[in-house]
């Protein structure tokens, strides 16, 4: 069995990175393909996981456009897939890394695995393009990863077979196991922060540009002054966030702007965070296994199942709603089980394609 594995951006690297080791571990001829959708992250990502990937298409460039990377994607993966005459490729999520490239693997015959598939928000345009993606994605998927039995449920109401859905948990709780057993978190995080009990804030989508997240950053910084509570936000490097963020933040004496870090340093500040405030889906995910409560700051979420299981809060994008549910769920307590998954998603991927 000959497998490709495509990536582009930071968290599909989260993802796929113990999907991969997996592979490798079980006798799977296995490839890494990078497309660099998002250069820097992702870079940053391989190395704490060890990985060099086979292929890098190095697609990015200034200012890019969806079509852009669509194009490019197309075109290089395309002489790959010619080239390895894979078996099966797996994509992650919902990037335009991975429609992309499942549509491309489809065109030529390789089956399509999609990890972390039937995800839904219900609104076509929110998350954009994200929610395009996955419906693409799951349309031409051979087989389709489940992470949960809503996620299932979703892909059932659509008319997909019974017999193309593995329900597998998700792979992100793989990943953070992983990173959990092998690095001291609290170290790590005293080298970045030395308090504990601050608001960790992530930012970055396209959706939330402009004026609905300076609306978002208002209301954390509120509610900052009136608790006292440390900001700690680690800003994307697109600068139409950097702009935003720090138009907002640049100055306030409460507020710990620093730049991206690697997935062990996230962890680090997740693990010791008192409340996160995000847009991430990851984040919705990684959460729940620090009991730590999430401040959705968006208008819909595929991720139900952390409101529905109490670990998050929808907020929206005003800055009244993310103020109210800041201080709603700074009271919160959970206990630290994952609704998303055990820790064993890869391994459950892994053996049902050898089966």
């Amino acid at each position: 069995m000959k497998l490709a594995i495509v990536f582009g951006t930071r968290p599909e690297v989260i993802k796929v990175a113990t999907v991969y080791l997996k592979a490798k571990e079980m006798g799977i001829d296995v490839k890494m393909i990078a497309t660099a959708q998002h250069r820097e992250m992702m870079d940053m990502m391989l190395g704490v996981f060890g990985i060099s990937p086979d292929y890098d298409m190095n697609i990015m460039k200034k200012n890019q456009s969806l079509n852009h990377i669509s194009s490019a994607v197309f075109l290089k993966l395309d002489e790959i897939i010619q080239k390895e005459r894979f078996d099966w490729l797996f994509v992650q999520g919902d990037t335009t890394t991975a429609m992309t490239s499942a549509l491309c693997a489809f065109n030529r015959g390789v089956k399509v695995g999609h990890i972390e598939a039937g995800l839904r928000s219900g609104n076509l345009k929110d998350p954009f393009p994200e929610e395009m993606n996955r419906r693409v994605i799951d349309q031409v998927s051979d087989l389709m990863f489940a992470p949960t039995k809503m996620s299932c449920e979703n892909l059932k109401k659509e008319g997909h077979e019974e017999k193309r859905i593995v329900i597998t948990g998700n792979t992100v709780v793989d990943a953070l196991f992983y990173i959990r057993d092998k690095f001291d978190l609290k170290v790590i995080r005293e080298s970045i922060v030395k308090e504990e009990d601050y608001i960790l804030v992530t930012l970055h989508r396209r959706e939330n540009w402009g004026e609905k997240m300076s609306n978002i950053l208002k209301g954390i910084k509120r509610f900052s002054k009136e608790t006292g509570k440390k900001i700690v936000f680690p800003v994307h490097l697109n600068p139409k966030v950097r702009k935003v963020v720090f138009e907002e933040l640049e100055g306030f004496e409460n507020a710990l702007l620093i730049d991206p870090v690697n997935y062990v340093e996230f962890l680090s500040l997740l693990s010791s965070a008192a409340i996160v405030a995000s847009d991430s889906g990851g984040v919705q995910e990684e959460a729940p296994s620090f009991g730590k409560f999430v401040v959705v700051c968006r208008n819909t979420t595929e991720r139900p199942e952390l409101i529905r299981e109490g670990y998050g809060i929808l907020a929206g994008t005003s800055e009244e709603g993310v103020y109210k549910a800041l201080i709603k769920g700074i009271e919160e307590k959970l206990d630290g089980k994952n609704p998303f998954g055990d820790g064993k998603a890869s391994e459950r991927i892994i053996s049902y394609i050898l089966e």
